[in-house]
């Protein structure tokens, strides 16, 4: 569940979808004994699991998010062309 902005360095509250950016980002699941939800064994299909963050309307304008390797997500600075586009 989100409950804050997904910049560690903002303590912006989530309230509203509309006071901000929405992220979805899914990944698939390496090993088959991790289980997620969808996931039936009997198949032996790997599933995929969804993560959502949201950035607030302040950050969002500056930054959007980017997958680290880990799986995790970092804020990535939004080149100056693109602030002044949005």
């Amino acid at each position: 569940m989100i409950s804050k902005c997904a910049n560690p360095a903002c303590s912006t509250r989530f309230l509203y979808l509309n006071e901000g950016k929405l992220f979805r980002f899914e990944h698939e699941v390496k090993e088959e004994t991790e289980l997620l939800l969808g996931f039936d064994p009997n198949l032996r299909k790997r599933s995929r699991s969804v993560e959502f963050y949201w950035l607030c309307k302040t950050c969002a304008a500056q930054m959007t998010l980017v997958r680290r390797k880990d799986g995790g997500v970092r804020p990535n600075r939004l080149p100056d062309a693109w602030k002044a586009a949005s």
